[in-house]
């Protein structure tokens, strides 16, 4: 669905570029989720993605569309969930969705909802039922909630039916059940329509739930593949085990060819074996058991934090 060769974007008078090279691709119906910290390209990367920033080297596209020679093309084929709120609040959510439909060009336009075709009406209700909504469509946006707008904006997003809807920083500034809630709606859409989902965020739990991730620092990548394989690369995964007796465990440990770090309690690394292994092998009793299991987190902060040449 995205493929993106050697992307390149140097801002006039910068000493480097913002977007140095980078390459990567997205399947169709994927969750893909881009990180990286403050700076590190990936509000440049959305742009250009969207068509609002042209590049300055490399090639990309969208549905087998070219960014830059079918601008028009890939509009039509993507939807956009900015950072910040681009909702009228002086309209109502259903205004807020009609203003949007007419822009795009899928309805004409009627100076009143009972106007509109009945193809939008039932694409409204349909959409507005599914991010649980309902009738609150039809209320000013300066009455709704933060998750809410965003809700609307997921809808109003949605109406030209995209190929790809681009999600920057969606749950910024929403309290946890309404981040959690958001996220169970986004999936309905995604498993429902087949929408390919490209994230942008700084809740590192979202991204664990996503097919892909690409990392990015300095503009290049530095980080591709799913959670799962990045974890395993970057951080080890360890048990941590102590005794009573804790000579006669060192010595085991030792006899064993165990690796084992620590003066005590002893830090174990599992190298791929299941921690129930390496717990049967041991026969000195133990009183201290603890599984690390790494996180996305922790691999994102192994990869940012790592000096680069």
């Amino acid at each position: 669905m995205i493929q993106v060769v050697d992307l390149v974007k140097r801002y006039r008078k910068a000493q480097r570029n913002a977007v140095d090279g980078i390459s990567f691709e997205v399947d169709r119906g994927e969750f893909f989720a881009l990180l990286g910290p403050n700076g590190a390209g990936k509000t440049t990367t959305i742009s250009i993605l969207t068509t609002t920033l042209l590049p300055t080297g490399g090639s990309a596209t969208i549905a087998g569309h070219d960014l830059f020679t079918e601008a028009s093309e890939v509009r039509r084929m993507v939807g956009i969930i900015f950072q910040r709120p681009s909702l009228d609040q002086n309209l109502t959510g259903e205004e807020n969705i009609r203003l949007h439909a007419i822009l795009y060009g899928v309805h004409s336009y009627a100076p009143a909802f009972r106007l509109m075709d009945a193809a939008y009406r039932r694409r409204v209700g349909e959409l507005a039922d599914l991010l649980g909504i309902g009738r609150e469509v039809f209320d000013p946006v300066r009455t709704y909630s933060g998750g809410m707008r965003r809700k609307l904006e997921i809808v109003r997003s949605l109406m030209h039916d995209p190929k790809v809807l681009f999600l920057d920083e969606p749950t910024a500034g929403l309290d946890p059940p309404s981040r959690r809630s958001l996220w169970g709606y986004l999936d309905t859409v995604r498993r429902a329509r087949g929408t390919t989902i490209f994230l942008t965020t700084h809740y590192l739990e979202e991204a664990e739930q996503a097919d892909r991730i690409c990392v990015i620092d300095d503009g290049r990548v530095v980080a591709y593949g799913t959670p799962a394989a990045i974890k395993a690369e970057l951080v080890d995964e360890y048990v941590v085990v102590d005794a009573d007796d804790r000579p006669a465990l060192l010595i085991e440990l030792t006899r064993l060819a165990l690796p084992h770090s620590g003066a005590g309690p002893f830090r174990v690394p599992l190298d791929g074996r299941r921690t129930h292994e390496v717990l049967r092998s041991i026969e000195t009793p133990l009183s201290v058991v603890q599984t690390h299991s790494p996180s996305l987190e922790d691999a994102y902060l192994e990869i940012v934090e790592k000096p680069r040449a």
